[in-house]
């Protein structure tokens, strides 16, 4: 069961606002932890289960990111407006209001390790640690590797999966269910899909702005303007411990995430065994092992 928040708002930013949630005390013994979800355009739903970590003195803070869940939504806004510079300054601003800009711990899940990391390279003064979770640290990188697991699925899915992406059908359908071949594969492979990661997918179709601006129709058909971004250059610019994990059949392949083990200096990656893109929910006893013993090291 999901612990019930300490605190939940929201915060000004610019024009908008931010959604969040806090579980446990700020500030706290230990610097919060704060996590980013995926996406871009899903919400914290997904990653609630993390909340139980502030009972270790430790506390968790969700957010929805700008477009998504709680926070205010921009339908209108085209995929110009959408920027990784705009999430970056919305998370600053996310820091500064709830008061931790000076301590704190990044956890990013899919999108939101891109994130996390692209806070990372700055070398801002208050981050203790940070944890890359099913990341890829390079889209064009990722992209053969979407490829080829897509080739690998069950006979006829492929074929019926880029049949519809030519004809710009991705909302039938018959392209949902080939999807969730390759999902219930690479993406989650819990059967039934847990409640806190429908409630995700439901946001996303309720408003995919977002995540058909920045990322397209399905998790491996990316075709938005993420589809170029690359961190792999200023890696090595990280100065926090670090973490990253991925799955043992993560849609997020190895070859996608190695650049974050080898050029982020002193980085531990961890492969967590019969889990995919969502080990926090496939395998929660491991992860948290995994997750809880870097914290404890910080």
């Amino acid at each position: 069961m999901t612990l019930a928040p300490t605190a939940k708002g929201t915060v000004e930013f610019g024009d908008h606002r931010t959604w969040y949630r806090v579980t446990g005390e700020l500030p706290g013994d230990r610097p919060p932890l704060v996590v980013l979800h995926g996406g871009p355009g899903s919400t914290h739903d997904y990653l609630l289960n993390l909340a139980g970590l502030s009972r270790t003195g430790r506390p968790v803070v969700h957010y929805d990111q700008l477009g998504n869940g709680g926070s205010t939504h921009l339908r209108g806004r085209g995929a110009d407006f959408w920027t990784v510079d705009l999430f970056l300054a919305e998370l600053d601003n996310l820091l500064l209001r709830l008061g931790i800009a000076d301590g704190y711990v990044l956890l990013g899940q899919s999108w939101g390790g891109v994130l996390a990391a692209a806070h990372a390279v700055r070398r801002p003064a208050g981050l203790r640690g940070l944890v890359i979770a099913n990341a890829p640290a390079s889209y064009p990188l990722w992209l053969p590797e979407l490829d080829v697991l897509r080739a690998a699925l069950p006979p006829g899915v492929d074929a019926t999966l880029r049949r519809h992406e030519a004809a710009g059908t991705t909302d039938s359908a018959a392209y949902t269910a080939a999807m969730m071949v390759f999902y219930q594969r690479h993406v989650c492979r819990c059967k039934p899909l847990p409640p806190e990661l429908m409630a995700s997918f439901m946001e996303i179709n309720g408003d995919p702005t977002v995540y058909h601006a920045m990322n397209g129709p399905s998790e491996f058909h990316i075709i938005g303007t993420l589809r170029d971004y690359s961190l792999v250059d200023r890696l090595p610019q990280i100065d926090a411990p670090t973490l990253v994990i991925s799955g043992e059949h993560d849609e997020v392949t190895p070859a996608a995430v190695r650049p974050f083990h080898d050029l982020v200096p002193g980085a531990h990656w961890e492969i967590i065994e019969g889990a995919s893109h969502l080990p926090h929910l496939e395998t929660p006893q491991r992860f948290t092992e995994v997750l809880t013993q870097f914290l404890d090291k910080l």
